[in-house]
């Protein structure tokens, strides 16, 4: 996207920190805690929020205040356009422009395969999303169709990269003939990383496996002190800045199904096991990739030996999903995304 607005500056603001106080220790603490803790709570609240007819008080509330907390941060900064990756900023945001005739325009950018009521406002100019079934979605909810573009959810343009998997295992520095399984847990190396990476040493199959755990520099550590009373090869790494490497390297990619990590392993061509989704989001995620024949699901660490070794005792069945990954692919969104903001600047 730089190469694409190579003289735009960009500022990144956490809106929760505009919200109250008390919200904001909820949301950038609570959501962790209570997803880890109590999951079944939060898929209620998800599919509560999913199924509402109509916006809450408080959610009204929250982001009319918001909005006017951050009145002096925009009217100052100026901003030629507004991006919200999140729902909250977008319904704050939202508000912000019915309460000020000087407002930007404001994209909203959906992350996730999925488009969650929260997303959906009228008076947002326009929104990037990965399917045709959200941008008809946003658009049965009242959202003018010129307003919704599938560019797919932008991630690192040297996705689209063309080594071979021998010659990125080298880059790597793993074995460039071995099959290779990757194993990541997200930036904050969140999900069951310890108990899968134990399982995986009891597979039938010969491999090696490669895990990144991101910035939890203690899993990170624990990792490496299991990995070296392993029978298989493991290599642990933690945050890389090359991760287009690491996939390209693998032949199977085990995790969470983020909306970023999945258009990931897209691009990628890397079939998934996606391994106990966390409720709301992800959980839908997994449903669709499962349905378009890129990811089969493991519940438990314990189902995921037997989800690996079937999936790996058909190189068929694994050829194929890397061919539906492939041509679900949005390599270049990030540049659609860039133009579209172009163009809505020019405007």
């Amino acid at each position: 996207m730089a190469d694409k607005l190579p003289n735009a500056r960009s500022e990144v603001v956490d809106s929760y920190r505009y919200a109250s106080h008390v919200f904001h220790r909820v949301a950038s603490n609570g959501y962790i805690g209570m997803v880890k803790l109590l999951p079944q709570l939060y898929k209620y609240i998800y599919d509560q929020a999913e199924r509402a007819t109509k916006v809450s008080a408080f959610k009204s509330w929250l982001h009319h205040y918001t909005a006017l907390n951050l009145r002096q941060y925009v009217s100052a900064l100026a901003p030629d356009v507004v991006v919200c990756t999140h729902a909250f900023p977008c319904g704050v945001m939202a508000e912000y422009k019915r309460e000020f005739a000087d407002a930007p325009p404001v994209v909203g950018i959906v992350t996730d395969f999925v488009v969650h009521p929260f997303w959906i406002h009228r008076n947002i100019d326009g929104y990037a999303v990965a399917t045709a079934e959200m941008r008809q979605a946003l658009i049965t909810h009242g959202v003018t169709p010129d307003r919704v573009e599938v560019t797919g959810i932008p991630i690192d343009g040297r996705f689209d990269g063309h080594q071979t998997k021998a010659e990125a295992r080298r880059a790597i520095g793993v074995d460039p003939h071995k099959t290779t399984l990757l194993l990541m847990g997200g930036g904050l190396g969140i999900g069951p990383l310890e108990k899968a990476l134990a399982r995986i040493d009891s597979l039938r199959h010969d491999v090696q496996t490669v895990v990144v755990v991101g910035k939890n520099s203690r899993l990170e550590q624990r990792l490496a002190d299991a990995a070296r009373r392993m029978r298989k090869d493991v290599t642990v790494a933690g945050f890389v800045p090359n991760v287009y490497d690491y996939m390209r390297a693998a032949d199977v990619l085990v995790s969470k199904p983020g909306g970023l990590t999945s258009s990931e392993a897209l691009a990628a061509g890397l079939p998934m096991v996606m391994l106990r989704p966390l409720p709301g989001q992800e959980e839908r995620n997994a449903r669709y990739l499962q349905e378009s024949g890129i990811g089969v699901r493991a519940q438990t660490s314990r189902d995921l030996i037997d989800v690996l070794d079937r999936l790996l005792a058909e190189p068929i069945r694994m050829q194929r999903m890397a061919q539906n990954a492939r041509r679900m692919a949005r390599p270049h969104a990030a540049d659609a995304v860039a133009t579209m903001l172009e163009n809505l600047v020019v405007k």
